[in-house]
């Protein structure tokens, strides 16, 4: 085929592509792990990413510029981990590069891949060559320096693959810790199927993936009488495409709409992408909100719910799911936690809401959107407890216009404990909270003990498949075909003679017996170092040791 021209339908039909060619390779992706223990989840938070993107674009029967926009927008929310957020803002590029155009020859292609590489980059503070950036980097600039006047994007996408695959090759080249570790970056090969998915689909082959089934929404039409009394108002949340024929759009104002929906409602999302503005508010008065809407535009989707059925079923089945009936305060806590023990662990320390995620378990934008809803603050605090979920949560808080939300870059469980059980907000301004949050954080060692799901070699330990291996950050200590004797291995590496308190949280596939019996061990060990069990039920880590 020759094909010269990418409007919306096709760019659909790429997505869908891509998106289906990495789901049947996500267990390839995922087992591209540095860290030889079943914590992988590159692939199933790229999937889950674009996949929310085509699911976003639909069939593509507008404009290539709307079909972008609307695809950047679904992977926006559901981005997932680092590589998901990364992954969602290559295509945020890719819209802004198409904004505005029904369809894109081969040379508009080539300048929307520049817009992504550049979004991307821009997304992480210190960008690391050897992941996914480099791999995008090296395929879009050696695919736009091979264009020419007969170029289709058949020979357009066959040379960004082609270099993909040696670039893909060569980071383990520009990254020791993948070198040691024998793997390819993870990231890197995840748009490798992406990229190898939209060829196939080019080239005409059949695109199947599935779109997560709808459930049937039942509602208790006894939850709101005739006598009842409307307390909680209406969940409404729209799609609103601009109308030059009713404004000017290139000067429309999306701070005065907030402060108008501010005005009028509560729990309020409301961001502009392109031509298209996407809001959710809590309203007792939704016709207001249609009539003045319609100044702007006209509605593309629109959804309402009556909340006191929600409430009254205890639940709540829309995207953001805000209480609004809680008290206002000055502060709120969010935090991500994975194990009903460690989550009860932080509610009693005063955490609002605990978002359920964290290795292999990565929660999205759109969760944690939801997650900043239920709280009625002013600034939320939000601890990601994991490295992979930082950026994450940061990508939420750009979204966010209910609060100030701010990031405190927790990177493991420890610090996120430490770090909460320590907070003093009455220090002064959010900045200083802040700094003396990352001061605690800086004095906690977090170790953790999980099975080895194939041998290597780490840091000069010989990693032995099944084994147990006990590491802290970056660094594996110790292996071990006994997980009790990894941890007590770990906590001497880590000196945890020098500590004056030892969590010891034992996971779900550590045994009561177990966890009992290595509790006694590092009490009688050490004796001047205060231990403490919970009884975490977290997956994958059978244990985590907390060092403050």
């Amino acid at each position: 085929m020759q094909t010269t021209v990418l409007d919306g339908i096709l760019f659909a039909r790429l997505l869908r592509g891509g998106a289906a060619n990495l789901k049947a390779n996500v267990t390839t992706v995922n087992d591209l792990n540095v860290f030889p223990i079943p914590d992988g989840d590159t692939g199933d938070n790229m999937f889950l990413t674009i996949n929310s993107g085509a699911a976003a674009a639909g069939e593509g029967s507008e404009s290539l510029s709307q079909t972008a926009g609307k695809a950047a927008s679904g992977m926006l929310l559901g981005a997932r981990g680092n590589s998901g957020v990364i992954l969602s803002r290559i295509f945020a590029g890719l819209a802004k590069g198409f904004e505005g155009i029904a369809s894109a020859d081969v040379r508009a292609v080539a300048r929307a891949f520049e817009s992504g590489v550049s979004e991307a980059y821009g997304a992480v503070s210190v960008p690391v060559e050897g992941t996914i950036l480099t791999v995008l980097k090296d395929s879009v600039t050696a695919a736009n320096g091979n264009i020419a006047d007969d170029s289709t994007l058949e020979s357009y996408f066959a040379d960004f693959n082609s270099e993909l695959k040696e670039s893909l090759e060569r980071t383990p080249d520009l990254l020791d810790v993948l070198k040691e570790a024998g793997v390819v970056d993870s990231g890197g090969a995840g748009l490798g199927y992406i990229i190898e998915g939209m060829i196939n689909a080019l080239d005409g082959a059949e695109v199947s993936l599935e779109a997560p089934a709808a459930q049937a929404k039942s509602v208790d039409l006894d939850a709101f009488g005739a006598d009842s009394v409307l307390e909680f108002g209406y969940c409404t949340e729209f799609l609103l495409r601009l109308q030059s024929s009713k404004i000017d759009i290139d000067n429309f104002n999306a701070d005065e709409l907030k402060s108008y929906l501010n005005s009028v409602g509560e729990s309020v999302v409301c961001f502009r992408e392109g031509t298209v503005v996407k809001v959710h508010v809590h309203t007792m008065t939704p016709g207001n909100i249609i009539n003045h809407m319609q100044r702007y535009g006209e509605f593309l989707t629109f959804k309402m719910e009556n909340m006191t059925l929600q409430h009254n079923e205890n639940h709540m089945q829309e995207k953001f799911a805000p209480k609004v009936n809680k008290p206002h305060k000055p502060f709120g806590v969010v935090s991500v936690a994975a194990g009903s023990g460690i989550k009860d662990a932080f509610i009693s320390l005063g955490c609002d809401v605990v978002v359920d995620g964290g290795q292999s378990m990565n929660p999205s934008a759109e969760d944690m959107i939801a997650a900043f809803n239920e709280i009625n603050a002013d600034v939320i605090f939000v601890f990601p407890n994991n490295s992979n979920i930082i950026m994450t949560a940061n990508q939420a808080a750009q979204l966010y216009d209910g609060a100030e939300v701010r990031v405190v870059p927790t990177k493991t469980i420890g610090e996120g404990y430490a770090a909460i059980s320590m907070m003093d907000t009455t220090v002064g301004d959010t900045d200083a909270v802040i700094a003396d949050l990352e001061a605690v954080i800086a004095g906690v060692v977090t170790g953790m003990v999980s099975r080895a799901v194939r041998d290597a070699e780490m840091n000069g330990v010989a990693v032995k498949k099944d084994d147990f291996i006990g590491f802290a950050g970056d660094t594996v200590y110790t292996d071990s075909p006994d997980r009790n004797t990894a941890a007590i291995e770990l906590c001497e590496a880590a000196k945890a003679q020098r500590y004056d308190i030892m969590l010891l949280v034992c996971g779900a596939d550590a045994t009561e017996a177990e966890a009992q019996a290595l509790y006694n061990e590092l009490h009688n060990k050490y004796r001047r170092t205060e231990i403490v069990m919970i009884d975490g039920g977290q997956p994958v880590y059978d244990y985590i040791i907390i060092l403050e």
